[in-house]
């Protein structure tokens, strides 16, 4: 028996919605380890006795099924077509399906599109509303003052982009890909990186399945599989658990600038037709942010009368008081907003940690055995808020140096022409243009950072021999201000037509995890976090969560206790970047738990 294909058989309906309804009901896993056992394909059918894990071998693993990780795959299956030379490819996926934790505003590029599937119009690709009207709008608490479009650089013009939803993007790369003969295993979290015996990775284990919250196996338990590969990619997105732990091992991020983080906050609203612009792309700053907190919103006209609107606040503020979530519910509220949503309905919303320290925060993308592609490498440009086409981009470049590797008869080592191909591409040239954009707004705040930021960008345009490059300074978690510092921040209540309460919020990202499962929220130190976070920060987690995950409650003792509720996690990452003592760590929970994201 050739346990690959068996288990691709096995594993193909993953691909398919229903059956992963039974793995969020704690119901498929059980199927599937009857089916193994029966096939003689696990070690031990005792629950009492850790069976080993089985394996499956291929010539590339990805992990992540999001725009990086597919466009690699996809250009594997390409160059495996043109050189008739078989390259196998497995793509993992947390979520329940491909596009479940996919957030981005999103208005794409599409560079990345025409460089890997140059047909892409022709084959159906979810892409259709083009952006036909540019605004970019300064706020105060109660005008909005527009910025003429010939003051903007060129490199912020939206000409020729398209808002799509992400999510339904990756959906159909997904789709093509496996019509290319990838095996594409959505609901299976890689939690591991295996390495071989000279420290090369040589692949990743995915967690186990069916573990109660203290540890037990349940009925349902299930070991995780370990998926080797003559190169593992890694396209996690933002602030990805085992990107961390790779940039950590092998020092890649040596001599670069500390990588900066940004939330977005998103919600789709169907609104009136008479509201409804189709192809507007709007973008402002200032209100109701301060001008030493960096961030800013847009709206997206798009499909049948639906509007993305989001709110970015940059996570190096230095407030501990402050809420995004509640930045943004009160961002909606402004008299040159609420219009647009007035008579109209929520019907989704999320959120997702990015990258924003761009050139300078770009850490070594190789390592034996591997690379980063996508936005875990931090490939977002920042004042253009896009980032899915040089994540196309990069996986397209890494597909290229692993094609070329394998043809070599190579394995395990470092894939130096990838690295190479970034620092002479347009990536590299996309994000050099922008590199002090971040810097300038963090030191000089929003209105003196912005309008300098423009004129550096002019001067990058029209003067790109010049090279100077500023330094983003401390990390995020770094920036905060004792609470004795600080003001407290007096958020109105949510009226529950225009602005809501995390919790009806996460109801509607159609967040589901299997309750009786370990926290995947690890808290390093219980007593630090009670001694810092709360005793010298006031609680900051309670805020920047924007889920209500962390709530600070009365204990039996009179003081206070950290309560999880990581049901609610919808995977931003934003904890294990914001905690100011770095306590926390977030890690993949069962896989196919989180968001199951609609049109995001």
């Amino acid at each position: 028996m050739n346990w690959k294909h068996t288990q691709g058989r096995l594993l193909s309906c993953a691909s398919k919605p229903q059956p992963f309804q039974h793995l969020i009901d704690g119901m498929w896993p059980s199927t599937l380890s009857t089916i193994c056992r029966n096939r003689g394909l696990l070690m031990s059918e005792t629950q009492t006795a850790v069976p080993e894990r089985e394996s499956m071998e291929f010539d590339v693993v990805i992990v992540g099924g999001g725009p990086a990780g597919l466009a690699a795959a996809i250009r594997l299956k390409q160059l495996s077509e043109e050189k008739g030379q078989d390259v196998s490819v497995v793509v993992l996926e947390k979520g329940s399906e491909i596009g479940a934790h996919i957030l981005s505003g999103a208005v794409v590029d599409p560079v990345g599109l025409d460089t890997l599937i140059p047909d892409w119009r022709d084959k159906g690709a979810p892409v259709e509303t083009e952006v036909t009207t540019d605004k970019f709008l300064y706020l105060t608490e109660s005008k909005a003052l527009r910025m003429p479009n010939f003051l903007m650089p060129p490199l912020m013009s939206n000409h020729g982009n398209y808002v799509v939803s992400l999510g339904n993007l990756c959906r159909w790369l997904g789709e093509q890909a496996e019509a290319m003969g990838v095996e594409v295993y959505p609901g299976f979290a890689a939690g591991e990186v295996l390495y071989d015996e000279n420290g090369a990775v040589r692949g990743v284990a995915t967690g186990d399945m069916g573990v109660a919250e203290d540890g037990a196996h349940k009925d349902t338990y299930m070991r995780g599989m370990e998926l080797l590969g003559k190169y593992t990619l890694f396209g996690e997105g933002a602030r990805g658990s085992l990107s961390k732990q790779l940039i950590a091992k092998f020092q890649l991020d040596d001599e670069r600038e500390p990588q900066k983080f940004g939330l977005g906050l998103k919600e789709l609203w169907e609104v009136s037709p008479d509201m409804h612009q189709p192809g507007l792309v709007q973008h402002t700053m200032g209100w109701p942010l301060d001008d030493a907190t960096g961030g800013g919103s847009f709206l997206y006209h798009f499909g049948e009368n639906l509007v993305a609107v989001g709110f970015v606040v940059h996570l190096n503020y230095t407030n501990p008081y402050l809420s995004p979530f509640d930045e943004f519910q009160r961002f909606k509220t402004h008299p040159g907003i609420r219009m647009v949503f007035e008579g109209g309905k929520r019907v989704a919303y999320g959120a997702r940690a990015l990258t924003e320290g761009g050139f300078q925060s770009v850490p070594k993308l190789v390592f034996p055995g591997g690379a980063l592609v996508g936005c875990g490498a931090g490939f977002m440009n920042v004042p253009r808020i896009k980032g899915s086409h040089n994540a196309i981009l990069s996986g397209t470049m890494a597909a290229d140096a692993v094609f070329d590797a394998i043809g070599e008869s190579r394995s395990a080592d470092t894939l130096s022409a990838y690295q190479n191909a970034y620092e002479a591409s347009g990536i590299a040239q996309d994000l050099k243009r922008v590199r002090n954009v971040k810097p300038l707004w963090s030191r000089l705040g929003t209105r003196l950072g912005v309008m300098l930021g423009g004129a550096d960008m002019w001067l990058s345009t029209l003067m790109p021999f010049l090279s100077h490059t500023l330094s983003h300074g401390k990390p995020d978690y770094a920036a905060l201000k004792h609470a004795a510092d600080a003001q407290p921040i007096d958020y109105p209540k949510p009226d529950g037509v225009l602005t809501f309460d995390k919790l009806s919020s996460v109801f509607i990202s159609a967040t589901n995890h299997e309750e009786d499962q370990p926290v995947h929220l690890h808290v390093a130190d219980m007593n630090l976090q009670k001694s810092q976070e709360l005793g010298v920060y006031a609680g900051p987690s309670s805020r920047y969560c924007p889920a209500g995950v962390y709530e600070w409650l009365d204990d039996a003792a009179g003081g206070k206790r950290l309560q999880i509720n990581a049901q609610n996690c919808v995977h931003c990452k934003t904890c294990d970047i914001k905690d100011p003592e770095q306590n926390i760590n977030w890690v993949p929970p069962e896989g196919g738990g989180g968001p199951n994201y609609p049109n995001m």
